[in-house]
């Protein structure tokens, strides 16, 4: 993957990477039981790397339209503080977060897959879309991932950011040392 070196000088200051979910976290299918139960698919890797965000001070969130318990459960296990489910107007919701991490939009990564996410894609520091996006999506993101929404597109995320901002060679070395 080669990234510009306008988008990799944007990606250097990002000090919060926001997600949609469905369809950036998962692929974007619902799966209910007989019993009405919401069932979910993460990627582990997806997971691992905003867990290694957070271990290098990147902040991570999750905006989502739809509530689901499945979405807290994973949030929680991953130790992501920043989870805003149920909203309708996602930009406002990530103004409202930055304002209170005394951050600026252009210090924003956003993710997001379909129309609810657009406004939020086209006003942070850098836009991200998945290949599995509508192709109006491209054209607006400043970013496609070449994994797709939940088979390792936030991995792919979050290595980037890492890489970008120096931080890999110190993330490899904990692994290769056995101190991961």
């Amino acid at each position: 993957m080669t990234l510009s070196a306008a988008l990799l000088d944007q990606l250097r200051r990002v000090r919060l990477l926001a997600l949609d979910v469905d369809g950036v976290l998962t692929d974007g299918r619902l799966y209910f039981q007989a019993d009405g139960i919401e069932i979910k698919a993460f990627h582990t890797q997806d997971g691992h790397g905003l867990k290694l965000l957070k271990r290098v001070g990147i902040h991570v969130a999750l905006i989502t339209g739809r509530d689901s318990p499945m979405v807290s459960q994973r949030a929680a296990a991953l130790g992501i503080d920043h989870v805003h489910q149920g909203c309708e107007d996602k930009l406002a919701t990530l103004r409202g977060l930055c304002q209170r991490l005394d951050l600026a939009l252009e210090n924003v990564a956003y993710g997001g897959d379909d129309l609810p996410d657009l406004a939020a894609i086209k006003r942070c520091g850098v836009g991200i879309t998945v290949p599995n996006a509508p192709h109006y999506m491209h054209t607006h993101a400043d970013w496609t991932t070449e994994r797709l929404g939940g088979h390792g597109a936030v991995r792919e995320i979050c290595d980037t950011l890492l890489e970008s901002q120096g931080h890999w060679g110190a993330v490899l070395d904990t692994y290769l040392h056995g101190r991961g």
